[in-house]
């Protein structure tokens, strides 16, 4: 242990970047349960976005990591700073999340200290040509400074095999906080929603919650928004959240369609939606729909592998549609909008689901394993490798 003797406890360092959405969701969802099982938690971001000030409010430390979201000349030098991070907290053990936290960290550390690296969906799916090529390359050869993959879903883990990379894996799905996410009367919800003020209070509404991005599809749902408004005319739809596409979606986008932008809490928007949706092309394993399962809310999901695994299979044949297809996504939307003993039924069933499948605290007892199954033995650093860590 590197700790001083005053302080046994088993120090764990986080590294993250993004600091927003669903990485940040699940940092904070994991640095509240280690506080509480004991654990020191340290964790190194970016300033911006919600994660820091959240995780300070938890009680947890909280380094200063300047890094940007995708790799390039700045690499370098954020490397070199994780790396007097790491010096610093000296952790036994560190948790990477997403591509960019990653590749510094593995880099910084390079198998000396326990190290789980959980992608939240691989690099390589959100680029083409040269640059995926590289990714994978990274992946397959960052991997073994990885002494425990853990990906959100099935899916992820194949895909990640798939393309070569290999290692010790977990799979552990993501969790909600059932208590955080749940029901509420919607006409109570979306009176207290100051964006919703000028909007007629019986209009079927559609959310979508996610970053302004290619990944998240919201520019399939435009496409499929005609069709819907022209068989239900009242309807309207608010894409919650902020990201580079915002600029490009606000031209597609009719009168019907509200920007809610960025939101420090996006429950009551799932508690105010008659329908949620999330038009992704890829996902590891998609926050929002279990979000507003969990909220009792009916979802559309798109047919990609981490977002047909936050689905229970009773729901995928009315809640499933193909990626990329404007014209089935507008027919389920419009189908569910004019169906609400359906829809009451499909939230019913998801909460159930999420409640049994999804909560919060199996997902944090299964990294905590993860945990105890590393610090309980020297860090594991392949053979092949331990010439190039001593170099």
């Amino acid at each position: 242990m590197h700790q001083p003797a005053t302080d046994p406890r088993p120090r764990v360092l986080h590294l993250a970047q993004p600091v927003d959405a669903g990485v940040a969701r699940v940092v904070m969802d994991l640095t509240r349960a280690q506080l509480a099982s004991g654990l020191h938690v340290t964790v190194a971001c970016p300033d911006g976005g919600s994660l820091a000030d959240g995780v300070r409010a938890l009680g947890a430390d909280v380094r200063r990591w300047q890094a940007t979201r995708s790799p390039g000349p700045a690499l370098v030098s954020e490397v070199r700073r994780l790396a007097r991070v790491v010096a610093e907290v000296r952790p036994d053990l560190v948790h990477a999340h997403s591509a960019k936290a990653g590749l510094a960290g593995r880099l910084a550390v390079r198998g000396r200290i326990p190290t789980v690296f959980q992608p939240h969906a691989w690099s390589f799916e959100a680029v083409g040509g040269v640059t995926a090529a590289l990714a994978v390359g990274w992946e397959r050869w960052g991997a073994r400074w990885a002494t425990r993959t853990v990906c959100v879903s099935e899916a992820e883990r194949t895909t990640g095999l798939r393309a070569g990379v290999r290692g010790r894996w977990s799979v552990i799905p993501n969790g909600i906080d059932t208590g955080r996410f749940h029901p509420a009367a919607v006409d109570t919800v979306r009176a207290g929603i100051e964006q919703l003020a000028g909007v007629d209070p019986a209009a079927p509404l559609v959310v979508c919650v996610g970053r302004l991005c290619r990944q998240k599809g919201q520019d399939v749902l435009l496409s499929a928004w005609d069709e819907v408004v022209r068989r239900v005319p009242k309807a309207r739809l608010v894409l919650v959240g902020d990201g580079p596409d915002r600029a490009a979606l606000r031209r597609l986008a009719p009168e019907s369609v509200l920007f809610a932008g960025a939101v420090a809490d996006a429950v009551p928007w799932y508690q105010a939606a008659d329908l949620v949706v999330l038009p992704s092309r890829w996902e590891g394993m998609a926050l929002a729909p279990l979000e507003a399962m969990a909220c009792g809310r009916p979802v559309v999901v798109t047919d990609v592998a981490g977002a047909r695994e936050s689905l229970p299979p009773k729901l995928a044949p009315r809640c499933l549609v193909p990626a990329e297809n404007p014209a089935v996504l507008s027919g389920a939307v419009a189908e569910l909008l004019l169906d609400p003993l359906l829809r009451e039924s499909l939230g019913h069933q998801g909460r159930r689901y999420v409640q049994s499948t999804h909560d919060v605290r199996q997902a944090a007892e299964a990294v905590a394993d993860v945990y105890r199954d590393l610090l309980g033995a020297e860090p594991v650093v392949p053979t092949e490798c331990r010439e190039s860590i001593h170099s």
